[in-house]
């Protein structure tokens, strides 16, 4: 006969182990003897063993019992049980891992997948971190005012892409965020801007932000934002201005004689 002791290390338990499986009725509790202590056969033994066995395996607990008491074809049976939803549970555990890797980007958290890949289409123009940093908290606001459209959205960004003037205005924002107001760059950067604006025009396209769901509290606060995050994109917009432009996220007034000017080449 063992000991509780004995009983464990046979096993490759510990004790605490083999109280606990008294407690949840996996493993029958024996008398205690005259001197007060319990003690174990062999089968005892052989059922903590099992026990071990299935719980190492990944059995919960809780299904344990079930298996020891079965026979043969139900043992089989729920075994495959337990093997479906372990794979079920790998699946959603590495889905899991998968978002928590994308997580520690930052982006992943409040955005949709399609914009993660503009943004990552942006790095790839070597566009700097500090300005895709700013862009992609702009973004977040407007996925979560625009959620069902958002996709769209993006879409339209990827054709802009193909403008060479937005190619030009991108490849700018490398160290542009820190020009000084007088910078001659800070000009060559608003006649990029206003042929933008003037192909929008006569592509119909003005204020399509607004037609999509943006009200005017909104739209003024992506253009805050835009123009707090330099003192040059500031100037860029008082240039804008002084040329008739109104409005950078929606155009609200379109200057006429502006439109078919010759500005300098991009």
């Amino acid at each position: 006969m063992l000991t509780i002791s004995q009983l464990a290390a046979y096993a490759g338990v510990t004790v605490r182990a083999v109280r606990h499986y008294h407690q949840v009725g996996l493993l029958p509790e024996p008398e205690r003897d005259r001197s007060g202590y319990r003690s174990y056969d062999a089968t005892a033994v052989v059922r903590l063993i099992r026990i071990r066995t299935l719980a190492d395996a990944g059995v919960p607990l809780a299904r344990v019992q079930e298996l020891l008491d079965a026979g043969p074809e139900e043992f089989a049976e729920g075994v495959r049980t337990i093997d479906t939803n372990l794979r079920a549970e790998i699946r959603r555990l590495q889905s899991t891992r998968t978002r928590l890797a994308r997580l520690a980007a930052g982006e992943h958290l409040a955005l949709p997948r399609s914009v993660v890949g503009y943004l990552d289409r942006l790095r790839g123009l070597g566009v700097e971190e500090r300005y895709i940093e700013m862009e992609r908290d702009a973004w977040i606001m407007i996925a979560a005012q625009l959620p069902d459209l958002i996709d769209f959205v993006i879409a339209k960004k990827h054709e802009q892409l193909d403008d060479p003037d937005m190619l030009k205005l991108y490849s700018f924002f490398r160290g542009a965020l820190d020009w000084p107001v007088d910078d001659p760059r800070v000009v060559e950067v608003a006649d990029t801007v206003e042929r933008l604006m003037i192909r929008a025009v006569e592509a119909g396209e003005v204020g399509e932000a607004g037609a999509v769901g943006f009200d005017d509290r909104f739209v003024d606060l992506l253009d805050s934002t835009m123009v707090r995050s330099s003192p040059g994109a500031g100037r860029v917009v008082e240039i804008l201005e002084e040329r008739g432009w109104k409005g950078w996220t929606r155009i609200e007034r379109v200057p006429a004689d502006r439109l078919g000017t010759e500005l300098p080449p991009s």
